[in-house]
């Protein structure tokens, strides 16, 4: 039984990191399922008060990141509520309309699509587009750390 709660624990564990790539996979939420797989075939024993306050207070910050800093991105580079919207729509639905480069393609076109929705002209747009690309980027980087960081705690609490 120990055997089979470590294989589905390493495959959310592998799923939630992919999930801070590409945004339709649960990411820290699979990560967080892992521990109830662990706790519920293994045991809960290892974890306390502190751990699961730690992992929980990590899930809501990258929950709350998430949004904060692709429309940071955003923002930062002068784009409107309608950008931040726009780049929204693009991460969720460019990997599927273009499946090699959506993630990429995706959040520019909606934020450039939103912002010239808006009223901006077309080199603010583009401006703004770029920003959502940024903002992408640099929340996949937190994400990526903060979710290693709930792993190698739930590793640390384990062992």
């Amino acid at each position: 039984m120990e055997i089979a709660a470590w294989i589905i624990v390493v495959l959310l564990f592998a799923i939630g990191m992919a999930g801070a790539i590409y945004p339709v996979l649960p990411g820290a939420l699979a990560i967080y399922a892992a521990f109830f797989v662990y706790g519920f075939m293994v045991s809960f024993e290892p974890f306390g008060f502190w751990f699961w306050a730690i992992q929980t207070v990590i899930l809501a910050v990258l929950f709350i990141a998430d949004y904060a800093v692709s429309a940071w991105g955003v923002k930062k580079y002068g784009g409107s509520r309608a950008s931040v919207v726009g780049s929204t729509i693009g991460v969720l639905i460019g990997p599927f309309v273009i499946p090699a480069f959506g993630l990429l393609i995706g959040p520019f076109l909606g934020a450039v699509i939103g912002e010239l929705i808006a009223g901006s002209d077309l080199n603010k747009s583009a401006k703004v587009g770029f920003g959502s690309v940024v903002g992408l980027f640099s929340g996949v980087v937190v994400k990526i750390v903060l979710q290693l960081v709930m792993i190698v705690a739930f590793l640390i609490w384990v062992f």
